[in-house]
């Protein structure tokens, strides 16, 4: 993680530099931190303490953390998630820094873990890298779906996520390499869908086929095509069709009243109940709705392909996912990186200094934050 020991005077706030310059002048005291979010999160601090950790033992100093709520522990708003307690000279340049990493990968963690908890038979996979700030936000990020991910396996027994996009950050999932098939791009290079798959799997003969089938608007159409070119592997279930239908349009053979009809015969209570405008556009709009997985579903079976997996991509996050459950969708995987938050100013992590020299003390407001050495953290 970064900044390294050397340039952290460079990325901090400048009066966290001049408090710095004037403790060494006046003389040190031991302070003692609390971090804390004003949101429900997922706790997710592992990278951030090590980060933490590593600097001091470069500035020869020790600090002491109470982590109040283990990782991938549900954390209520205001409550302190940690107690970071060390040489004031040492800590106080560190807090910008430290709070770029605590808070947007627990409230990740928060979203990833209701995703997987709402839809627990799915499969996720963590494609958020592209929709990141830079190498540093993409790594916290995929921790974030791990520990969000873990969290909803621990308590609802789901699948999570299984990989994400990068190798770079595949070991937070167990494995050596990122997952993932082909780019709408493959596809317009080849010409055709079918093509597109043609040429992956005589590249990679041993992979799975995961076909993207929206670029040419013909959803269903090209779904088969390759179905019907690879039979042995769609009877042995390793080929997936791949829904990325954009906001703009309908899936192939559908509108808003087919969407509906869709529905109907699966689903009806999903769309007899009053339903938001958000949740009727997951559910029968355009792009990668419920009732377009469902007609796909419909379609595959039809033709004999029921071991052809359904992937759904575009939009999915901790809403759509809510309102996928309602429809009982029939998605195999979700490719996501909507668990990113999406109000940034939600993420902002707060430290206030709570004791001086072993003294409670704190700013006028904040006295929920001072720490009970007596009180266990509650699930």
């Amino acid at each position: 993680m970064t900044p390294k020991p050397e340039a952290i005077g460079d990325w901090t706030d400048a009066y966290f530099n001049r408090t710095r310059g004037i403790v060494e002048k006046f003389g040190d005291c031991r302070v003692t931190y609390a971090i804390f979010m004003r949101r429900p999160v997922v706790s997710a601090p592992r990278l951030a303490i090590q980060w933490l950790e590593g600097v001091s033992r470069e500035r020869g100093a020790a600090v002491e953390i109470d982590l109040r709520y283990a990782e991938g522990r549900w954390v209520g708003a205001g409550e302190a998630l940690m107690y970071i307690t060390g040489p004031f000279a040492l800590l106080v340049d560190l807090e910008t820094l430290l709070l770029q990493k605590v808070g947007p990968t627990c409230v990740a963690a928060y979203n990833a873990a209701a995703m997987c908890m709402d839809l627990p038979k799915v499969s996720f996979l963590a494609m958020d890298a592209r929709h990141c700030a830079g190498t540093e936000m993409a790594e916290l990020m995929a921790y974030a779906a791990s520990v969000g991910s873990a969290r909803a396996k621990s308590k609802e027994d789901a699948v999570g996520f299984i990989g994400n996009a990068t190798d770079a950050t595949a070991h937070y999932f167990g494995l050596q390499r990122g997952l993932g098939t082909m780019p709408h791009a493959l596809i317009g290079y080849a010409g055709s869908t079918l093509r597109a798959a043609e040429m992956f799997h005589e590249t990679y003969p041993e992979e799975n086929l995961t076909v993207l089938v929206d670029y040419f608007g013909k959803e269903v159409t090209d779904s088969l095509e390759v179905c019907r070119r690879f039979p042995e592997l769609s009877a042995e279930g390793r080929i997936a069709v791949r829904l990325d239908t954009p906001g703009s349009r309908f899936c192939e053979g559908l509108d808003p009243a087919a969407s509906y009809a869709a529905l109907e015969r699966h689903v009806p209570r999903a769309i007899r109940g009053y339903r938001t405008e958000e949740e009727l556009r997951d559910l029968v709009g355009p792009g990668v709705s419920a009732a377009a997985i469902w007609y796909m579903r419909e379609r595959l079976d039809e033709a004999g392909f029921k071991k052809v997996r359904i992937v759904a991509s575009s939009g999915f996050g901790p809403h759509k996912c809510k309102t996928m459950a309602i429809a009982e969708a029939p998605v195999d995987l979700i490719g996501t990186g909507s668990y990113l938050p999406d109000r940034w100013s939600e993420t902002y992590a707060t430290a206030d200094i709570v004791e001086y020299n072993g003294e409670q003390r704190v700013k006028l407001g904040r006295e929920f934050l001072l720490r009970r050495r007596d009180e266990v953290a509650a699930e």
